[in-house]
């Protein structure tokens, strides 16, 4: 049965939301073709009508998650006004983020398998962290005006590190203290 110009589109789309959940989960290694295509509703060979290969559509993926990310930060951001750092810092530091590692922060889940995947990977990674970074220091200004990029800089580096650090261990209550150690790090300083 052909399918129609618009279908192809949604399945397109329905698999490239599959990926971004599955890639962050298990890894860009840890999902095959005919899983991802099943999660979307679609048979495997339908895949090479849609991609050019594995890595085109983890590219696809990869800017999917990064965009979602982004949005989801800037509408935050907006939501909170003045308050917009402490929300972001909360927001993402959070036993929930931890948990739902396909709907998370693709930084922290795919950041070290994202700078092992070729040369193209990490630059949209990288344009994704800038973004990122951008947000949280006109954030931090409002809570901080004599806050500098550098200190987004960190101020982010320290939220992704916390996150994949409470995601690398079992015990709930110690994930709940790297988590709650780094909100408590970040927020006393803007007086947030």
């Amino acid at each position: 049965m052909r399918v129609n110009r618009i279908q192809a589109e949604e399945n397109r789309q329905a698999v490239i939301d599959a990926a971004s959940r599955l890639f962050r989960e298990r890894g860009f290694d840890g999902v095959g073709l005919a899983e991802l295509m099943a999660a979307a509703g679609l048979t495997h060979g339908a895949f090479y009508k849609q991609f050019k290969s594995k890595d085109d559509l983890i590219a696809q993926a990869c800017d999917r998650a990064l965009e979602t990310g982004i949005n989801g930060w800037r509408r935050a951001a907006s939501e909170a006004g003045e308050s917009a750092y402490a929300a972001l810092v909360r927001r993402y530091l959070t036993p929930g983020h931890r948990a739902r590692v396909g709907a998370g922060c693709i930084i922290a889940s795919l950041g070290p398998d994202a700078s092992r995947h070729g040369p193209d990977l990490p630059r949209h990674f990288e344009a994704g962290v800038k973004t990122f970074v951008d947000i949280l220091a006109g954030a931090l200004r409002k809570a901080k005006p004599d806050a500098t990029p550098d200190d987004a800089l960190a101020a982010f580096a320290t939220m992704v590190g916390a996150l994949v650090l409470a995601r690398t261990v079992e015990d709930e209550a110690y994930a709940r203290r790297i988590l709650e150690a780094a909100v408590d790090r970040l927020l006393p300083s803007t007086g947030a």
